[in-house]
């Protein structure tokens, strides 16, 4: 299905239309932007917190965790006012400042003589991840209309979270043979200077297409029509609305448990001898069955609906995380870590999706906004929340903690959620 409308200045009128099929040039190659902008993200996965004990000799977890807690501060923020900024301003620029922002990462990586270095780039790269992943949503949805949203969402963040799975792979066996610095962070600034050059020379302004959009949009309920401000879109987003709420605290809780993965997991595994190239290993599985996935799940929540498959993929990603805490070898951990993306990748495009049914496409990028602070506020929850965890009991009881949260996240989605698909019942 597609719509066409009219846009332009000054008497110069542009054609625009909605769909996947119609704008597919320009909707993938925001998928390889993207991809770009998990690869930026997956350098660290499988190395910095094998940097912390090794090269830094932290020894609590919680001081470890400061990186994770200082991107997840600084992604969050950056993902609210992502949302303002490309209404107001458009787009690409927003896109682009994120590229232009990441430059002095895996620099700060290479060379910074202390922890406090590393933390700094944290902040910087939550920045920069926070404007470049915010935007390439915003701008998929703007492209595709209504009818493809699910889909349009499971490849963006297939795309992402198959970046940020090959680059931790590719990152293991680099490390294992030339050691942890500089050679993984040298991959992150080949991403970053490809991304830059892509978005400036190739991506196209999109903010032309919600507007069209705007103008035969059907409210999901009387709440959500057009005329909100940003404290009453924050207010709905976040606690007024019984679907943008669930979805908010879910995608919480989903980004808590992988702050613990991505902080907590590879210490796991190297104390029970593993080696670099397995942690890799395992390091990419993860992301790569939740990327991976996202290829179906986005498309099967535009079939089925949104709420059950988030319901599902909370209590998967829940009994994976039961698995880790009380596994002690490579292949049980292997097999909870393909669970734990197939979970995730149920989840993670069908929230998403599920905020666009609702938000009015004319709010709809600030909505996404709220949303995403929410969830990569689970970021820094989830460092302090298990780093304290695990000092004080161990790292197992810090996973069984978080898989016992997720579980009960899932349930909550099932009693308060109502059903969101883009034609939803009023409520």
């Amino acid at each position: 299905m597609s719509k066409h409308g009219t846009t332009g200045k000054a008497g110069a009128r542009e054609t625009i239309t909605l769909g996947l099929g119609q704008n597919l040039a320009q909707f993938m190659l925001l998928v390889a932007v993207n991809a770009l902008v998990g690869g930026t993200l997956g350098q660290e996965r499988t190395v910095l917190p094998l940097l912390a004990g090794q090269v830094f000799h932290l020894d609590l977890y919680t001081s470890a965790l400061t990186y994770i807690l200082a991107f997840g501060l600084a992604k969050a923020a950056t993902n609210y006012f992502a949302g303002t900024l490309s209404d107001r301003y458009g787009r690409k620029p927003v896109l682009i400042t994120g590229w232009l922002i990441a430059l002095p990462v895996p620099v700060l990586l290479i060379f910074g003589p202390s922890w406090g270095w590393i933390v700094a780039a944290n902040v910087i790269l939550g920045i920069s991840q926070g404007l470049t992943w915010s935007t390439t949503i915003i701008m998929k949805m703007d492209l595709v209309g209504p009818s493809k949203r699910g889909l349009a969402m499971g490849l963006n963040e297939a795309a992402g979270y198959l970046g940020v799975a090959a680059t931790a792979l590719a990152t293991g066996y680099i490390a294992a043979s030339y050691g942890l610095q500089p050679g993984p962070f040298l991959l992150g600034a080949a991403y970053i200077a490809l991304g830059l050059g892509l978005s400036v020379f190739a991506v196209k302004e999109t903010r032309s297409h919600a507007r069209m959009e705007a103008a035969n949009h059907v409210s999901a309920h009387s709440d959500a029509h057009r005329q909100l401000s940003n404290r009453q879109i924050f207010t709905l987003t976040s606690f007024r609305d019984k679907s943008l709420s669930s979805v908010s605290q879910a995608g919480m809780v989903n980004n808590l448990n992988d702050g613990l993965a991505w902080g907590l997991f590879p210490v796991l595994f190297a104390a029970a001898g593993l080696t670099i190239e397995k942690i890799g290993i395992l390091a990419a599985v993860y992301p790569a069955v939740w990327g991976a996935g996202q290829l179906a799940t986005g498309a099967l929540s535009d079939k089925y609906g949104r709420k059950w498959l988030i319901v599902g993929g909370m209590l998967v990603q829940a009994a994976a995380l039961a698995m880790i805490a009380v596994g002690h070898d490579f292949g049980t951990w292997l097999t909870a870590a393909v669970f734990l993306g197939l979970g995730t990748a149920m989840v993670y495009p069908t929230l998403l999706a599920a905020i666009g049914d609702v938000a009015h496409p004319q709010w709809r990028a600030r909505s996404i906004g709220i949303y995403r602070l929410w969830r990569d506020g689970g970021f820094a929850v989830g460092a302090l929340l298990s780093g304290i965890i695990a000092d004080t009991y161990g790292i197992p009881a810090a996973v069984a903690v978080v898989a016992a949260l997720t579980a009960a996240s899932g349930m909550l989605v099932a009693i308060r959620m109502r059903s969101t698909d883009h034609n939803p019942p009023a409520s």
